[in-house]
């Protein structure tokens, strides 16, 4: 039908636009055009109607930056079926961050990347934030790092191939010095992140959470301000989260 091209095009780009939030939030409109290309006034509207959907909020009036609601991140974890999963990590994830007394996030791997799908906050007055439905990189973070050593080679080249984005000076952009970090973490059975690939000035450690057919399905992350990092305690705080991992893919299995 004449016409369908423009609404196929306009559908697209929203659909860009509130991609582009998930994995930046918050985030500007000049941000957000830079990434997708696109003029900022079509991002605008494209950010209005995502609003009038209820799929975004301005979450930071003063400077006009956007994040999602829980509208997208439910009907996300129904898409994913992941219901289960949170059911069975909830418990474990606040022992975990009671023992360390740090946040712990659980992500679930969503194609390339990682949605966060669940938060601890420890109890310290300096603690990391990041808001759940966030969209995270699979090769920027410790909790994707966790679940790409559990996969087979062959789908880590698949992610290489696809590209890895820059988003801080020290994010793994190199297929070999992916696969470097991937052999490190299998041979530790966790991932380490001490240099905020992904989110500056934050630390993490990491351990896969696996489903029935022993495939990594998501991570727990124990996540830490790089000002408290102390990379003498990572054996310990690495053991606890592989602990925790455990106990969560035992009661999936």
């Amino acid at each position: 039908m004449p016409g369908d091209s423009g609404g196929i095009q306009s559908a697209l780009s929203t659909l860009r636009v509130l991609e582009e939030v998930a994995r930046r939030q918050p985030v500007g409109v000049s941000e957000i055009a830079r990434a997708t290309e696109m003029p900022k006034s079509s991002v605008q509207r494209c950010l209005v109607t995502l609003q009038q959907a209820g799929w975004l909020r301005v979450v930071d009036t003063t400077r006009a930056r956007w994040g999602l609601t829980a509208k997208p991140v439910g009907i996300g974890l129904r898409a994913a079926g992941e219901g289960g999963l949170r059911e069975a990590a909830l418990p474990v994830m606040r022992e975990l961050s009671k023992e360390l007394n740090e946040t712990v996030h659980l992500a679930v791997r969503d194609g390339d990347g990682l949605l966060i799908v669940a938060r601890r906050d420890g109890t310290r007055t300096l603690r990391t934030y990041v808001e759940l439905g966030t969209v995270a990189p699979l090769h920027g973070t410790a909790s994707g790092l966790a679940i790409l050593a559990g996969l087979p080679d062959a789908e880590i080249d698949d992610v290489v191939v696809a590209g890895l984005e820059a988003f801080t000076e020290t994010t793994i952009v190199d297929g070999d010095a992916l696969r470097a970090e991937i052999d490190a973490t299998r041979a530790r059975g966790f991932a380490v992140n001490v240099a905020s690939w992904w989110r500056p000035h934050v630390a993490a450690v990491a351990a896969a959470i696996t489903g029935p057919a022993g495939r990594p399905v998501a991570a727990f992350a124990v996540s830490i301000p790089s000002v408290r990092f102390d990379p003498d305690d990572v054996e310990r705080i690495g053991g606890l989260a592989v602990q925790a991992a455990d106990q969560v893919s035992e009661l999936l299995d």
